[in-house]
């Protein structure tokens, strides 16, 4: 049974399709999961790079800021910015076929070692 969401996070959720609010509910779920976490380190789990840390600037909250005390509108902002980020899901590209074991010559697959006789 999950958590039910705080105040303004229902609020924010509200005003998002019903395709939104499934994804919304995977943010919020991420980041309630310890409601007493601050919210630097829970969005450096969920955003890349220092997106986490400019979105904290661009609302002007401390990283020590909890997530039951972001108000709706923040709410919906972060989820904004969490979208942006998201991969976009699709037809993976053929990548080249690996095993599962590791080169046994010590270079990357595919790499050669510099002949010694041109040294």
């Amino acid at each position: 049974m999950s958590r039910p969401l705080p105040d303004a996070a229902s609020a924010a959720r509200a005003e998002l399709s019903e395709t939104a609010a499934t994804s919304f509910d995977r943010l919020a779920g991420a980041l309630l999961a310890s409601p007493s976490a601050p919210l630097g380190p829970l969005l450096r789990a969920q955003l890349p790079g220092t997106a986490g840390v400019r979105w904290l600037r661009t609302e002007n909250l401390p990283p020590t800021t909890k997530p039951t005390a972001l108000r709706a509108a923040q709410w919906l902002s972060l989820f904004q910015c969490w979208l942006s980020h998201q991969r976009t899901p699709g037809p993976q590209a053929p990548g080249p076929r690996r095993s599962g074991r590791p080169a046994t010559h010590g270079h990357a697959p595919g790499a050669m070692a510099v002949p010694r006789w041109g040294q």
